[in-house]
């Protein structure tokens, strides 16, 4: 896949206007691909002298292990994210990322990072907003987990990842693919898997979304709308802003 079609492109494309020169810097940027396990982490918290990666195809989830051995997910990744950026920034990777499937990701050194946003400065802005709006994401969740009741919450993340999805291809407002388990999503949630699966079945059982076998199936996207009081403005989906 060039990355003209690929999904990172895409989702700049929601921010910039990517020109010729812009699309053989992503080209190279996609040069070192590398596949990677469910299971196996690409990046470990403390590691030193990490690569950060373009996530190509499957999902992975970023995630921070508490000194009682318990883990809270802080985001899924889908493909067109960028992973580990902090870490090549940083001294120290500060979080874990873990597959959740088998992944394919192109490595992206810390070098050639700086020297594409040095040629290329509408590309690092581009990318500084990716950043920017997965930092708004983190904010949704730290308010989902605070103020949200269970319901909410899960309603929520399931919009979300809906509209991520979307902007990459990969899905539409009637549905998606979604690889999560129960207790992928409970970890993220704050919640149990046991009240995962209960808060799922309400759902289901309101007409409003069925999540099982892999799939994510929207009834009635006003009223799941309603019910999260979703709104995507943090996503900023509404077309690039620089031509």
């Amino acid at each position: 896949m060039t990355a003209l079609h690929s999904p990172f492109a895409r989702k700049l494309g929601a921010f910039v206007a990517l020109s010729g020169a812009e699309m053989s810097a992503l080209d190279r940027l996609h040069s070192r691909r590398k596949v990677f396990p469910a299971g196996r982490d690409m990046v470990h918290e403390g590691q030193i002298n990490q690569s950060a990666y373009i996530l190509a195809s499957g999902w992975v989830c970023s995630y921070k292990i508490l000194s009682g051995g318990t883990r809270q997910i802080v985001d899924f990744q889908i493909p067109g994210d960028f992973l580990g950026l902090r870490s090549v920034l940083f001294r120290t990777a500060d979080h874990n990322i873990e597959p959740v499937i088998k992944v394919e990701a192109s490595e992206v050194l810390a070098n050639d990072l700086l020297e594409t946003f040095s040629n290329t400065p509408r590309l690092a802005t581009a990318v500084l907003w990716a950043a920017s709006r997965d930092e708004a994401m983190v904010v949704e969740h730290l308010v989902g987990i605070g103020r949200r009741d269970a319901k909410e919450r899960t309603a929520h993340l399931l919009l979300e990842l809906g509209a991520r999805l979307k902007l990459v291809g990969l899905g539409s407002t009637s549905g998606y693919g979604c690889p999560l388990s129960q207790y992928l999503l409970a970890d993220a949630l704050g919640l149990s898997a046991v009240h995962v699966n209960r808060v799922l079945r309400e759902l289901r059982d309101d007409g409003l979304v069925t999540f099982q076998h892999g799939q994510v199936e929207i009834h009635d996207l006003n009223a799941l709308v309603q019910l999260a009081d979703f709104d995507k403005t943090y996503l900023d989906h509404d077309g690039p802003l620089l031509k």
